[in-house]
């Protein structure tokens, strides 16, 4: 579970950041906020599944930045953390799962990720089987990939390349790996390269006998080994 802490003191960010770790490696802290204009903006940019949010923070409180996250097509959930008790049946108005007061226990902490993992696995599972998705980590950020996106993988030193309809990105899975969890989506047609079945265009051959696949939608062309042509042949022909 990917977690986005939020509250204007680095203090406590890092005690409940601490706290967290603690719990093992079934919840990340991805992304910190010190106010709930950036809350918002991470929320948008980044796939956030559960978000400690701070109530009292300079201009955009943590109760409008809530309110903001939960028009989402599919917001995360929001456990408030604050020294006040006087606004939970506020923050229970915009659909928190949970409010816990200051210092937070590490036992109320618990139970705030548990019941938060409750309510969200069946959303995310949902997601997941609408569609799937590749995360793509650069410096500063996380990207999703839709797999619908995708043209092709090459690996690419130690990383894989990934061709999608946004451009390129990097990914740290191996090819191997792409292979066995989209087993019906992907073809090899290289060693170092696998192709979405769904945007071969065709094959064709070159001048110097080999063979390029050739893609519907856009005009990069692959080379095609000489053991995996059949199989794309194959896959052409309807076989």
């Amino acid at each position: 579970m990917k977690l986005l802490i939020v509250d204007d003191e680095a203090p406590a960010r890092q005690r409940l950041s601490g706290l967290i770790a603690g719990f093992g490696d079934g919840y990340e802290v991805v992304a910190e906020a010190e106010n709930g204009e950036q809350a918002v903006a991470l929320c948008n940019e980044h796939p956030i599944d559960l978000v400690f949010m701070d109530i009292h923070m300079p201009g955009m409180d943590g109760l409008e930045a809530a309110a903001q996250i939960s028009r989402q097509p599919l917001p995360p959930a929001i456990v408030f953390t604050t020294a006040y008790s006087e606004h939970a049946l506020e923050a229970f108005s915009v659909q928190a799962v949970d409010y816990l007061l200051k210092p937070v226990r590490r036992e109320k902490l618990q139970a705030a990720l548990e019941k938060a993992t409750r309510l969200t696995r069946p959303l995310l599972q949902k997601e997941e089987q609408q569609e799937a998705w590749l995360t793509s980590r650069y410096r500063g950020g996380v990207q999703r990939i839709a797999l619908s996106d995708v043209y092709y993988f090459r690996a690419d030193s130690k990383y894989v390349l990934v061709r999608h309809k946004g451009g390129e990105a990097l990914l740290e899975d191996s090819l191997v790996s792409l292979e066995k969890r989209f087993p019906d989506a992907l073809l090899r047609i290289h060693r170092s390269i696998l192709v979405r079945k769904a945007v071969i265009a065709g094959l064709e051959k070159t001048p110097d006998g080999g063979v390029q696949l050739l893609f519907s939608e856009i005009e990069d062309r692959l080379d095609v080994s000489r053991r995996h042509a059949p199989l794309v042949r194959k896959l052409l022909s309807g076989g």
